[in-house]
């Protein structure tokens, strides 16, 4: 392989629906895979408990959106409050250096 071939191939990237790159998103890679988890297990447990086939699909669905946004807020929440830590914890180390 030529150098510019594995430049290309370490650019490419997982693109969800087109729109959301996945692997330069932050959160979004742990969002999607929660959320499919949840989609299974909750898919699977209405299905054990019911047997119908379409409902479970439909609260499949359901569980794949409520954890995936459950996840997103939560993980953009600490990161958001790990920003304003640091930038707390700079401003106080440029106060004490001056």
């Amino acid at each position: 392989m030529a150098p510019e071939e594995e430049t290309e191939e370490s650019e490419k990237s997982f693109k969800l629906l087109g729109i959301l790159d996945v692997q330069k998103t932050p959160c979004a890679r742990e969002s999607v895979l929660y959320g499919s988890l949840g989609a299974v297990a909750v898919g699977l447990g209405h299905f054990l408990a019911t047997s119908r086939v379409r409902r479970s699909c439909d609260f499949g669905v359901g569980g794949f959106i409520l954890t995936t946004l459950g996840v997103w807020f939560y993980c953009r929440y600490n990161k958001a409050k790990l920003r304003i830590q640091q930038k707390k914890i700079q401003e106080s180390l440029r106060n004490k250096i001056v």
